[in-house]
């Protein structure tokens, strides 16, 4: 894995002057941000060695490397998943190569359904944590160049981030939520008997993807803040049938307010 690595930040740095800090990984119907970066380069998943294909509607499959809010960022415009057939390793294999290109803070983005009653649709939800159900991106053997074997979730998702986001949500008088995020495999959306079970475990929203992402950002010791847009709702009484366009709807209808988080956010870092 490591020469694959390697491979893959030869080629990106062969084609981008940009040198940023900070990663945006954008997900379902969110892809709209990269319209706020002042790119230089845009690189097809295609093109880079070892990546994989996003296949999913709404996922672009480019990296966007520019500026935004004039702090140069690299944006994945589209994410791999784990329902797609890939495996974990190549699921989480784009921030593998982001901390090598210097990357240190990661931003990561989703939609999700929630299961918290005190929820609605277009609600943004800033993630404190999450409980995992897929497999544990890190199984396996572990290179000591990437990360400890052993890795401490305790603050997967970074406090001062966070508290940094509620800050610039309540200047702009945006509606925020705070919660767990259940990472589950998909690709079918939840029964009304595992939105109870997801409840029950003391999650606040659930989705499939951002929580392997979230591991293996931590396992090389990279900074997270990750969000939510709640598409749909998972509460009993409220459950109706979801398609993944509705999904796409609901999220584009909040892209213009989760914009102006990341936009001002980023120059704080």
């Amino acid at each position: 894995m490591l020469e694959k690595i390697q491979e893959s930040v030869e080629f990106i740095k062969g084609k981008t002057s940009v040198n940023p800090k900070v990663a945006i990984i954008l997900g379902s119907g969110l892809g709209d941000l990269a319209d706020e970066i002042k790119v230089t380069e845009k690189i097809s998943y295609k093109d880079i060695p070892n990546f994989p294909v996003s296949t999913i509607k709404g996922h672009n499959g480019q990296l966007i490397f520019g500026t935004l809010n004039d702090v140069e960022v690299v944006a994945m415009q589209g994410r791999f998943h784990f329902y797609e057939g890939y495996n974990m390793t190549e699921v989480t294999f784009p921030v593998r190569v982001f901390k090598k290109l210097g990357i240190e803070y990661l931003f990561v983005s989703n939609a999700s359904g929630g299961v918290n009653p005190n929820f609605s649709v277009g609600d943004i939800m800033f993630i404190s944590d999450h409980i995992n159900l897929m497999p544990n991106p890190l199984l396996g053997k572990n290179y000591d160049s990437l990360g400890p074997r052993f890795v401490d979730m305790s603050q997967a998702y970074d406090k001062e981030l966070l508290k940094k986001a509620e800050k610039v949500a309540q200047e702009h008088g945006i509606h925020y939520q705070k919660g767990v995020y259940a990472g589950s495999s998909g690709p079918t959306y939840e029964t009304p008997s595992e939105y109870r079970y997801m409840r029950f475990l003391g999650a606040d929203a659930v989705g499939m993807s951002t929580v392997p992402e979230v591991i293996v950002a931590r396992h090389m010791d990279m900074r997270v803040f990750a969000v939510s847009v709640i598409s749909d709702l998972g509460v009993e009484g409220k459950i109706v049938e979801i398609s993944h366009q509705e999904v796409l709807a609901a999220v584009q209808a909040v892209t213009p307010k989760l914009i102006t988080i990341i936009k001002d956010l980023v120059p704080q870092l």
